[in-house]
């Protein structure tokens, strides 16, 4: 019997779990349906009503989710961690963000940047707004930053010409040709974002829902999510 699994994940983990989701249907003989969009929106959505099977989301709204009671008990499971980190439009100079004062140097330097608009939820862009205030610069940088559409990629623009440098989670930047990672944040500024999948409480079928936790935790999956700029627990 065919099943039919409801997903609802962080864009995140979007092209790891894209890479691996054909050999899990053949394997388990089941389909996934995907709801890919930020964690924040997600939690949105789930606490306006809808229902799946499993949950990918960043730790703060898993544990918004465990709160609420719409998880498993025992079947939370860290999947992966990411880095944000900054890109360039392949072939173009590489400048310098090895230090705090270099990274401000070289925002400032930038024609234009983009990263996730805070008001959407994304981890990266809520730090970075922040982070920008922390260094004093939020007013100026802000003023030339051009922000993708709600769940869109930062690395679009970037390989579009409209901006110089690109924010967002690794695998994220790395879901587009063209461009070049040019490094995380430096030093004490440096951001991980910690990925959680639980099955919900309300799933019709949570054995096949942790199934497919099961195969995300194998090593084929493992050296996929390596391979799309994510670090698997």
């Amino acid at each position: 019997m065919t099943h039919d699994l409801r997903v609802f994940s962080t864009i995140a983990v979007q092209s790891a779990l894209e890479a691996l989701v054909p050999a899990f249907e053949a394997t388990r003989d089941c389909r996934l349906a995907v709801v890919w969009n930020t964690a924040p929106v997600l939690v949105k959505r789930l606490r306006a009503g809808e229902t799946g099977d499993l949950l990918i989301l960043n730790r703060a709204g898993m544990d918004t989710m465990i709160g609420d009671g719409r998880v498993r008990a025992g079947t939370e499971v860290v999947l992966a961690s990411s880095a944000t980190a900054l890109a360039i439009r392949a072939g173009a100079p590489r400048p310098d963000i090895s230090t705090r004062d270099a990274l401000i140097e070289t925002l400032r330097a930038a024609r234009a940047i983009s990263y996730s608009d805070p008001a959407a939820g994304g981890a990266s862009g809520i730090y970075f707004a922040r982070l920008l205030d922390r260094l004093g610069i939020a007013a100026e940088i802000n003023a030339k930053t051009r922000f993708p559409p709600p769940a869109g990629l930062c690395g679009d623009l970037l390989v579009s010409g409209e901006v110089d440098l690109a924010l967002q989670q690794k695998p994220e930047l790395l879901q587009v040709p063209g461009l070049e990672i040019l490094g995380p944040l430096p030093g004490d500024l440096h951001m991980v974002t910690t990925f959680v999948a639980g099955v919900e409480v309300s799933s019709p079928c949570p054995g096949v829902a942790l199934g497919l936790i099961d195969f995300l935790r194998t090593e084929r999956a493992a050296a996929v999510c390596r391979e799309k700029g994510l670090d698997p627990a």
